[in-house]
C-alpha cells in the first residue's frame, strides 16, 4: 500500500469513528427525547389528578375518590354518601340486624346506594376493607337474587360460611358442585319463592356452562336478576397481576342482561387495567369508586439478604422471636419446598409455624388456617396460595422471604397485615438470586418481566418514601410527608450516598462482550463472579475486576438490568428454565466516555439498619414508635379480658357462630396443645402463652387519614 492510500485508509478510519460516536450521541439524545416524552405524561397525568384530588377534598372527608359518567358533578357523587334514598331504612336496618354492624367504612354507602339505584360500579378498596358488604348487603334488601363472580372455590366458600352465620341465604355452583346440588340450586334461580338472595359462581361455569346461561336469562325475563357482582374484576385485564382467561369472556353478562346493573371490585388495579376491564366488560361510562391505597397503620421495610439465604432465615426468626412474641403473622416464600423448609427452620428455632400450599392435603390447610386463626400457631409460612379470604384481624407482621412478582402482589399480600387498624409491619428480604428464580417463573405471563422489575425498583430504592412509590405505581397522587415516618427510607432519609458507576458499567458491559465473542453465556451468577475475579485465570488477564463487595457488585449488575444497560434472555428446555444476561438497548451508550451513570447506594452507617449480621444488636434496641403503640393496645386488652363481663366486638366482615357451631374434634382440643405438623418430621414446639384473641370494632366513614384521589 502506497503513502496515499495509507492517508485515505486513516481518513476513513477517523471518519468511520467519528460516525460511530455519532451514532452513539443520537442514541442517547433519542434515550433522553424518549424518558422526558414519559415524564411528560406522567407529569400530565399527575397534575390532572392533583385537581380532582382538590375537588375531592372539597367535597369530602373521605380518603376516597369517584369518576363517575359525564355530566355528573361532585356534588351530585356527595348525594350517594346519604341516607336519604328509598331503600335506606332498610339499608341502616340490615346493616344492624343482618351484619351487625354499626356504621359504614368510607365509600361503602355511595356504592351501595349506586348499585340500588341501578348503575354500573367498579370500586378499587384495599384488602379488608368491606368491599364484600357493598353487594352483600343491596342483595338483602332488593327482590330476587344477586349473581357474584368470583375466581376461587375457597373464596366463595368462606363468604358461604359467614354468610350462613349471619343468617343470611346463599348458594354457590362450581366443579366441585354435585348433580343434586346443582339441580336444585339452577331451578331456584327461576322460581319467585326460592330463598337465596346471593348465587356465587366461577367464571368457568359462566363460559362453559350453557344451562346456567339459560336459567339466568329465564330469571332476567322474570325480573329475579337483581345484579351482578364480579369480585377480583382484574383478574379480566392481561395487563393485570392475575389475569385469568376465563374472566375475558363475563362480556356476555352485560350483552345478554343490559339493564341490570354490575359491580365490579378489586383491591389492586390501575388507571389502565381499569379501562382494560370496561370494554372487556362491556361497561363503557361506570361510576369508578377509589379508595386510597394507603394503609396508615403498615410499616413497610426492606432488607437486603445474603446470597447464601441462611442469615435472612436467622433474622426472621430472631424479629418473631422478640420484636413479635407472642403475636400473629404470616411469611411468604417462593416455593412449596421453600414452605417446608423454612417453616422446620422456624420450629427448630423454638417457634409454632407451619407450612401452608397448594400440594397439601385439604384437610391439613384447613387445619393449619383454622388453628391460626384460632392462635394455637403462631406463624403460617405459605406460598400464595394462602391469599385471598384470609380475613384475621390481629396480623401484626408479614414478611416476605422472598420478593414478590409485582408490586400488585405486594400490596395484597402485605395488607393481610393490621386489618384491625392496629400498627404492623410487612418486611420484604431483597435476594440478588430471588429476582431471577421469580424471571424464570414469570416469563410466559404478559408484562410479567416488566412487573417484576417495578417489584425489583421498589427494594433497590433507598431514598424515596416507599409509599410514594406505590402511590406512583396506583396512579395515586401522595405527599412524602403523609408517611409519618412508617417506612423504612422516610425513618432512615440520611442513610445513602451517590456514586458514579459509568466504570464499573463499562467493566461490566466488557465482561458480557467478551462472553459474547467467546461463545459463553453468563448467567447472573457468573457475572458477579467474574467480575469480582473469581473464575478461569485465562479469562481474569482479559477483563477489568472490581475490588466491590459482593452485595455492592451484585445491586450495580441489577441497576443495569433495570436502566436497559443490560438484559435478559432465557433458554427453555423441557425441564426448566435458564437466565442469562446481555447487552442492553443503552449498552452502547457507555462507548462514550464522556456517558455518566449514578445510581444511590446505602451508606455504611445505614447498612447496619438492614445488615444481617447486626441481628442481635438491633433486635436489642429500643422498640420502634409503632411498636409501642401495639405494646400498649395488646396490655389493655388483656386486663378487659380479666372483666368477667367483657363483651367482644364484633369485626366488620367477620362472625361469630353459635357456642359448639361447625367445631371438630381438632377445633376443640385443649389450649396450647398442637397436633403434629401436617407435613414435614414432628417437632417439639413450646405452646403460646394464652394469646388474647384482639377483635377490632365498626369504623365510621370519617376515622380514615385524609388523602389525594387518583390522578
Amino acid at each position: 500500500m502506497d503513502v496515499g492510500s495509507s492517508d485515505v485508509q486513516a481518513e476513513l478510519d477517523s471518519v468511520e469513528e467519528e460516525l460511530q460516536l455519532l451514532e452513539v450521541q443520537i442514541s442517547e439524545l433519542l434515550e433522553k427525547q424518549a424518558e422526558l416524552t414519559s415524564r411528560k405524561e406522567e407529569l400530565l397525568q399527575r397534575l390532572e389528578g392533583a385537581c380532582e384530588a382538590a375537588q375531592c377534598s372539597s367535597s369530602s372527608s373521605s380518603s376516597a375518590s369517584s369518576k363517575s359518567e359525564p355530566g355528573m358533578s361532585q356534588q351530585e357523587m356527595q348525594r350517594y354518601d346519604e341516607a336519604e334514598f328509598p331503600w335506606s331504612a332498610a339499608v341502616e336496618e340490615h346493616l344492624r340486624t343482618s351484619f351487625h354492624l354499626s356504621a359504614f367504612r368510607p365509600l361503602q354507602l355511595r356504592a351501595i346506594n349506586l348499585t340500588m339505584e341501578g348503575r354500573d360500579v367498579f370500586l378499587v378498596m384495599p384488602t379488608g376493607r368491606g368491599k364484600s358488604l357493598c353487594y352483600q348487603l343491596p342483595a338483602v334488601c332488593s327482590e330476587g337474587f344477586t349473581l357474584v363472580v368470583t375466581p376461587l372455590v375457597s373464596l366463595m366458600e368462606d363468604q358461604l360460611l359467614l354468610l350462613r352465620s349471619l343468617q343470611v341465604p346463599a348458594a354457590a355452583l362450581n366443579a366441585s358442585s354435585g348433580k343434586e346440588h346443582t339441580k336444585t340450586v339452577l331451578a331456584a334461580l327461576t322460581d319467585p319463592k326460592a330463598p337465596f338472595k346471593l348465587v356465587y359462581v366461577t367464571p368457568e361455569k359462566i363460559a362453559k356452562s350453557k344451562l346456567l346461561m339459560s336459567r339466568l336469562e329465564k330469571a332476567y325475563k322474570a325480573k329475579l336478576l337483581s345484579r351482578m357482582a364480579v369480585d377480583e374484576v382484574h383478574c379480566c385485564s392481561q395487563w393485570g397481576h392475575d389475569f385469568r382467561p376465563d374472566y375475558k369472556l363475563l362480556g356476555i353478562l352485560k350483552r345478554q342482561f343490559p339493564t341490570i346493573p354490575l359491580l365490579g371490585l378489586t383491591a389492586t388495579a390501575t388507571s389502565s387495567v381499569l379501562q382494560d376491564c370496561r370494554k372487556i366488560l362491556c361497561v363503557p361510562k361506570p361510576v369508578t369508586l377509589t379508595a386510597s391505597f394507603n394503609r396508615a397503620n403498615l410499616y413497610y421495610e426492606v432488607r437486603v439478604k445474603d446470597s447464601d439465604g441462611d442469615s435472612s432465615l436467622s433474622d426472621i426468626s430472631s424479629l418473631i422471636k422478640n420484636r413479635y412474641e407472642e403475636q400473629s403473622g404470616i411469611v411468604y416464600v417462593f416455593s412449596q419446598k421453600d414452605a417446608e423448609s423454612v417453616s422446620s427452620a422456624l420450629q427448630k428455632s423454638g417457634i409454632v409455624a407451619y407450612p401452608y400450599h397448594a400440594n397439601m392435603d385439604p384437610e391439613d390447610k384447613s387445619r393449619v388456617h383454622r388453628k391460626w386463626t384460632s392462635n394455637k400457631i403462631q406463624v403460617v409460612v405459605a406460598t400464595v396460595a394462602f391469599g385471598m379470604g384470609i380475613d384475621k384481624p390481629d396480623v401484626r407482621f408479614v414478611i416476605h422471604h422472598t420478593i414478590s412478582k409485582s408490586i400488585e402482589n405486594y400490596y395484597q399480600e402485605s395488607g393481610r397485615a393490621g386489618r384491625d387498624d392496629r400498627p404492623a409491619d410487612c418486611i420484604v428480604y431483597f435476594g440478588f438470586g430471588d429476582i431471577f428464580r421469580i424471571s424464570t417463573m414469570v416469563v410466559m405471563e404478559n408484562v410479567g418481566q416488566q412487573k417484576l422489575l417495578q417489584m425489583v425498583d421498589f427494594c433497590q430504592n433507598v431514598d424515596r418514601c416507599r409509599r410514594s412509590l406505590m402511590a406512583v405505581h396506583f396512579d395515586e397522587v401522595w405527599d412524602e410527608e403523609d408517611c409519618n415516618q412508617m417506612c423504612d427510607t422516610c425513618r432512615h432519609p440520611a442513610g445513602y450516598t451517590t456514586l458514579d458507576v459509568s466504570q464499573h458499567a463499562r467493566q461490566v458491559v466488557q465482561i458480557v462482550e467478551l462472553a459474547t465473542s467467546m461463545d459463553e453465556r453468563l448467567t447472573p451468577l457468573k457475572l458477579v463472579e467474574a467480575w469480582r475475579g473469581r473464575g478461569p485465570a485465562k479469562r481474569r488477564k482479559m477483563i477489568q475486576t472490581t475490588e466491590l463487595p459482593r452485595r455492592q457488585a451484585e445491586a450495580v449488575i441489577v441497576f443495569l438490568l433495570l436502566q436497559g444497560y443490560l438484559r435478559e434472555d432465557f433458554s427453555f428446555t423441557p425441564y426448566t428454565t435458564y437466565f442469562y444476561v446481555k447487552l442492553g438497548r443503552k449498552a452502547p451508550l457507555l462507548k462514550n466516555q464522556t456517558h455518566k451513570l449514578t445510581m444511590k447506594m446505602k451508606t455504611s452507617g445505614a447498612e447496619r439498619v438492614s445488615d444481617l449480621s447486626a441481628v442481635e444488636s438491633r433486635e436489642m434496641e429500643e422498640p420502634l414508635p409503632h411498636h409501642k403503640v401495639v405494646k400498649e393496645q395488646m396490655n389493655m386488652s388483656r386486663k378487659q379480658d380479666l372483666q368477667p363481663s367483657r363483651q367482644t366486638d364484633q369485626i366488620p366482615g367477620a362472625f361469630r357462630p353459635p357456642k359448639g357451631a361447625g367445631q371438630t374434634a381438632a377445633d376443640t382440643e385443649k389450649p396450647g396443645v398442637l397436633p403434629p405438623p401436617p407435613l414435614g418430621p414432628a417437632v417439639r414446639h413450646r405452646p403460646p402463652s394464652s394469646p388474647t384473641r384482639r377483635r377490632r370494632s365498626s369504623t365510621t366513614s370519617g376515622s380514615s387519614t385524609a388523602s389525594s384521589c387518583a390522578g
